[in-house]
């Protein structure tokens, strides 16, 4: 059963009567179709007219509905032949950071990406989609594999950020992700990353500073959450919507601004709602990317990744 957000409650209502109507006409004795077209056609127009003026904070809560694709849905409906490859070689292995050799129409690549779960007992397993240090170092560890094989690097980012608990601050949390970022862009190889919900703090960026930064319609990028903002400017989280409205944390905003290159569309009513359509527009327009990258030589790639993080802000 799809879940509604708090905005989407119009439509949640009309989809309850629509569910009413078919309820109490189970027999079929009464023609209904007109009048179930009607509310359907009525639904479908006010979920477009929500989604066409989403306002940041919404965004956010899009990024972050619970039914939104993850990392596993990816692999099993756009890529071919994954083979997961665990650990760092240094402490252990990190189910919040997945990655491994795949194929995306009949080009291998490596895939590294974050998983956050799709219930409480698979969220646990993968943290949240929080990274620890030995997931980054895992990264670091699948992005030399790649540049030695000529394979080109993807990137499925969806993040809160990277995990802040004590043990992660011991085993080096900063320290890995900083040379996660530092790996992405030595990379003598094409990387294509791309933001599909929440894009939060360096725990993002170590996996996502490539010379092609994709992001989903409706997903958000930024250095700290809405929240943490509100909490740091107004010491309150419930002006977490006004920070999201001044942090420019929507891909529109990020794409004027030149911090990444392209927006991949969603279906109406976000990628949730139609996870197949959304998978099919983001594994075609990584398949472009890479496409225009390939044949490019190791210091091209390098300088294109040095010159576009350089820019920003200019």
């Amino acid at each position: 059963m799809l879940t509604f957000l708090d905005f989407e409650k119009p439509v949640a209502q009309l989809q309850a009567q629509i569910a009413e109507l078919r309820a109490a006409n189970e027999d079929g004795g009464v023609d209904i179709a007109d009048e179930l077209a009607k509310l359907e056609a009525k639904s479908a127009d006010l979920l477009r007219n929500l989604y066409e003026g989403l306002s940041p904070w919404r965004k956010t809560q899009v990024a972050r509905h619970p039914q939104r694709p993850h990392f596993r849905d990816y692999v099993e409906q756009a890529f071919t032949d994954f083979m997961p490859l665990g650990g760092d070689r240094y402490f252990g292995e990190d189910h919040a950071i997945i990655g491994g050799f795949a194929t995306l129409r009949g080009r291998q690549v490596m895939l590294i990406g974050h998983e956050k779960g799709h219930d409480t007992q698979s969220r646990l397993k993968h943290n949240f989609g929080m990274g620890k240090p030995e997931g980054y170092r895992k990264a670091i560890r699948l992005m030399d594999l790649a540049g030695r094989f000529g394979l080109p690097v993807v990137t499925l980012v969806d993040t809160s950020g990277a995990f802040p608990g004590i043990e992660a601050e011991e085993r080096g949390q900063a320290e890995a992700i900083a040379r996660s970022t530092e790996a992405c862009l030595a990379l003598p190889v094409p990387m294509v990353a791309t933001i599909v919900g929440e894009g939060g703090s360096g725990g993002a960026v170590a996996l996502a500073s490539a010379e092609r930064v994709l992001m989903f319609e409706h997903a958000i990028y930024s250095v700290i959450s809405p929240e943490g903002c509100a909490s740091i400017l107004w010491r309150t989280a419930e002006k977490a919507a006004d920070a999201a409205e001044a942090m420019k944390v929507t891909a529109q905003d990020l794409k004027e601004l030149g911090v990444i290159d392209r927006i991949v569309p969603e279906p109406v009513g976000g990628a949730h709602r139609d996870p197949a359509t959304a998978i099919r527009n983001l594994a075609d327009t990584i398949d472009d990317e890479l496409g225009k990258l390939a044949g490019q030589d190791m210091l091209r790639l390098q300088e294109t990744r040095a010159e576009r993080f350089l820019a920003i802000g200019g």
